[in-house]
């Protein structure tokens, strides 16, 4: 069933209230045209109209709602669940916004938040198949497995032709090594759709695991029939085929496997089996010093880090912001003219300079948002992003809606680690128009 990955859109609830000002109206309106937007896919577009919507009514739980749908498809998770909240809190027996908070939580791998989530929806909708498969997903992901059974059981007792739900009830069966019973998921799950190259792939590896090797190689011949580009399915055909002797044959399947994915260890090891049963001993012995070496916690080897954003990537982000600064009536103080000065001078590659003549800006007028923001950029260009958050922090302070500035913040945040609070000043930026913020999030808060 498709359902299951369905975009999150098809979620939207009806608003239903009795409006009466022009103000309500105009609410309607904006509510109306967001959820037009969303059926036409476009989530930022939408989103503003459900922020315009929110901006007359506050009070109106299902734009809050929508508006967490569009950034969830925008991929701002963060930002979405922040608006489930809120229409959690104005409308707590809306079954769907507890069922989209828990996606969201599931997306930023808040499994057990998310497991709440999906049984309090299954409580107040308990025929909700898709609760309880999401439940299922999440129970799977933090090893209940036999939980995560019972889910899916329910979910094919609503929806007996649901294939989604049998192919992760046959992977969950694998994980508790019940491969007799996974076989019969993924034999039904190709009776209902029989091109899903997947389902031959999973239960190829479950004969493999019940040695019936030549049961595995008629499946994945299948599977890669459908599916040319996988990987994995290549890596079981040759183990298969190694294990009924047939080395030729399997060692093409090992080639194709690391051509398609050059770090499969097991891969290097299966086709440095198969060298050396053909005789070629030198090219068995580079395949298994591959397969010793490739991802091995065991061999010392440098560590990198990941998940903060390089200073490279940020430098990149923060420099396309553009200017924003138009030309202002010069107040007797003079400090518009610092202001623009220490700009040019950033701009001939003069940073230092350019930094005293925004402080004489900002010390003329300390309510100089622009500055604080333009002083900020020029620190955090130069390695100085604390001084770089001390500055976004007042230019918020002064124009709470100044979206560039939550965006470069988010960027610095991002960057030293604090990617949480980071990416939740991009979703703001987002909400606040700035819609280059969500290609960032996609990319780093997901």
């Amino acid at each position: 069933m498709k359902r299951h990955v369905l975009p999150l859109f098809t979620l939207f609830a009806c608003a239903s209230s009795s409006i009466v000002t022009n103000a309500q109206q105009s609410a309607i309106e904006f509510f109306d045209n967001g959820i037009t937007k969303s059926k036409s896919s476009d989530f930022t577009g939408a989103l503003q109209a459900f922020s315009m919507a929110i901006t007359i009514n506050p009070e109106n739980a299902a734009s809050y709602y929508n508006r967490g749908l569009a950034k969830a498809n925008l991929k701002d998770h963060r930002g979405a669940i922040l608006d489930y909240d809120k229409a959690i809190d104005l409308n707590g027996k809306d079954a769907l916004a507890y069922l989209s908070r828990g996606v969201s939580k599931s997306r930023q791998d808040d499994h057990r938040g998310a497991l709440l989530d999906y049984s309090r929806s299954i409580e107040l909708n308990p025929d909700d198949a898709q609760a309880y498969y999401s439940r299922g997903v999440s129970r799977s992901r933090i090893d209940q497995y036999r939980g995560a059974l019972a889910d899916f059981s329910k979910t094919i007792e609503l929806e007996p032709t649901n294939a989604q739900a049998y192919y992760t009830q046959a992977v969950t069966k694998q994980k508790l090594e019940d491969y007799p019973g996974s076989i019969a998921d993924f034999t039904k799950v190709v009776e209902i759709t029989p091109k899903r190259p997947q389902a031959y792939a999973g239960r190829g590896v479950s004969k493999v695991e019940m040695n019936d090797f030549a049961g595995a190689v008629a499946d994945l011949n299948k599977a890669i029939e459908l599916n040319p580009e996988d990987a994995e399915a290549y890596f079981y055909r040759g183990f298969a085929k190694s294990k009924l002797d047939d080395y030729k044959a399997a060692l093409s399947d090992y080639d194709r496997a690391l051509s398609l994915k050059g770090d499969n260890y097991r891969a290097y090891y299966g086709r440095g089996f198969c060298l050396s049963k053909l005789g070629d001993q030198k090219g068995a012995i580079a395949d298994f010093n591959q397969a010793i070496d490739i991802n091995n916690v065991n061999v010392a080897t440098k560590v990198v880090y990941a998940g903060r954003m390089p200073h490279a990537v940020l430098d990149n982000l923060r420099n396309v912001v553009q200017e924003r600064s138009k030309i202002n009536e010069l107040g007797s103080e003079r400090a518009e003219a610092y202001f623009s000065r220490g700009i040019s001078k950033n701009k001939q590659g003069e940073p230092k300079a350019a930094i005293l003549d925004l402080n004489k800006a900002i010390e003329l007028s300390p309510a100089y948002a622009e500055a604080y923001f333009s002083r900020g950029m020029i620190k955090s260009a130069q390695g100085d992003q604390k001084g770089a958050l001390t500055d976004c922090n007042s230019a918020i302070q002064l124009n709470p809606r100044y979206a560039e500035v939550y965006y470069v913040r988010g960027l610095i945040k991002h960057s030293l680690g604090d990617e949480n609070s980071g990416c939740l000043d991009l979703s703001k930026a987002g909400e606040l128009g700035y819609t280059p913020a969500y290609k960032v999030i996609s990319e780093y808060c997901n």
